[in-house]
């Protein structure tokens, strides 16, 4: 008769969340909870550096536009510690989107707001190899 466990939490991917808007940080952590994922959030770029949460994380979604420290920013230092952590950048200006710099071109996924929730989970979960 086989066995059932129960869940290990251990075996989930932690995602970090990190968007200056309170109400893109509520939506997205919502929507990746509901799909099983572990999410912290970040109101900056520096909350989640101070917060050593870097080397623990699966993937890393993040607004470009923040004050202080940009996405683009936060994408260099992210893989200069970890190069091969998948990052998706997520912005609501195309003038951003159409310009990204050549030097990160290919490194990371980028979302445009408003984005479907489905094509959010779709694109995290290819970026981790999960997609069954």
């Amino acid at each position: 008769m086989p066995v059932t466990s129960a869940p290990d939490d251990t075996s989930r991917f932690i995602i970090e969340i990190v968007d200056d808007d309170p109400r893109i940080l509520g939506s997205l952590k919502d929507l990746l909870e509901s799909a099983d994922y572990i999410v912290h959030v970040f109101a900056s770029a520096t909350a989640l550096l101070e917060s050593d949460h870097l080397e623990q994380i699966d993937f890393l979604i993040s607004d470009i536009s923040m004050p202080v420290m940009d996405g683009f920013e936060l994408v260099r230092i992210a893989h200069a510690t970890r190069p091969t952590l998948p990052i998706m950048l997520i912005s609501g200006q195309r003038h951003i989107l159409n310009g990204l710099p050549r030097i990160l071109r290919g490194h990371y996924r980028v979302l445009k707001k408003p984005f479907d929730g489905h094509a959010l989970l779709t694109a995290v979960s290819d970026a981790l190899g999960t997609a069954g």
